[in-house]
């Protein structure tokens, strides 16, 4: 890549996101719209195809100009694992989806919870919620349970098809939690949350989109969205985000821990989301949240 000016551009920092599958990853549009609009002209970001098994090696043979990377599935557990230092949130949750470098060798953090307390200020403002349905136990569920903490939630339901209560009782040991199954009255539960955290697979939500879309929903989808549970929430009159801004969100910190600079979130976001627009102009599909 060249400036304007036809002078090479010397890259003397870099940073990654590490994954398999990879190519789909919209991470370097966040972060090189970050290092353009901070003018850090000497940064550059790139995918890079990593299993959990690959971890070790690829983070712990990589040049000195690397200085973070952002980590996906399957490498979330590896990252932690392979740590010399870990976050108090990243070892509460159980995984890493962020590794920087330091004097000492690598520190782990999680950041998915700051993209979902993004999320949960676009769609409610800023009024945290008191009530929140949780629908899902598994790896997207955990952060989103202590964000849910942080932000003040006295009261949380988890719906969930395997008894997981056990394993994430712990990320909310202080707030009145109960876990129930999809026999439950999801349209009582919908009535009664300020919101609804939906962290599984939109297939899977939607047989019950019609007893759950009545609340404010945050869907960590963002493809295909809307998902069948923000367009019953819609209709409804509530107003619903998706997992585009959680993303957005979740790499604010990451690239201020990488760069020790602040991140010009703006800009992140509108570069972000103009792509996703121009990836989906054709395709009839609607391109963002409806309330953000």
């Amino acid at each position: 890549m060249e400036k304007e000016t036809g002078v090479p551009r010397i890259v003397r920092h870099r940073a990654a996101v590490l994954g398999s599958p990879i190519a789909h990853s919209l991470s370097p549009v966040l972060h090189h719209a970050g290092y353009k609009a901070a003018e850090l002209d000497d940064w550059a970001y790139e995918r890079i195809e990593c299993t959990a098994e690959e971890l070790p090696t690829i983070v712990g043979q990589a040049a000195p100009e690397y200085r973070g990377f952002s980590v996906t599935m399957p490498a979330k557990f590896a990252a932690l694992e392979f740590a010399t230092e870990v976050t108090q949130r990243a070892r509460a949750i159980g995984s890493a989806n962020t590794l920087v470098r330091t004097s000492e060798g690598w520190r782990a953090d999680n950041t998915d919870c700051e993209g979902i307390h993004t999320a949960l200020k676009a769609l409610l403002g800023d009024e945290p919620p008191t009530r929140a349905l949780v629908i899902g136990s598994g790896g997207t569920a955990r952060p989103a349970l202590w964000a849910l903490q942080e932000q003040g939630a006295s009261e949380i339901v988890v719906v969930n098809r395997s008894d997981r209560s056990a394993e994430v009782a712990e990320l909310v040991s202080g707030v009145d939690t109960r876990f129930v199954d999809y026999s439950a009255d999801l349209f009582e539960l919908s009535a009664w949350a300020d919101v609804i955290v939906s962290t599984v697979p939109a297939a899977g939500v939607e047989p019950y989109a019609p007893q759950l879309g009545h609340a404010p929903v945050l869907d960590v989808i963002y493809d295909p969205w809307p998902t069948p549970l923000a367009v019953r929430a819609a209709s409804n009159g509530y107003p619903t985000v998706g997992g585009l801004t959680m993303l957005a969100g979740q790499s604010y910190s990451q690239f201020e821990q990488f760069t020790g600079v602040a991140a010009p979130r703006t800009a992140m976001r509108e570069a972000l989301f103009a792509h996703w627009e121009s990836m989906h102009a054709n395709d009839g599909q609607d391109t963002g949240p409806t309330s953000d």
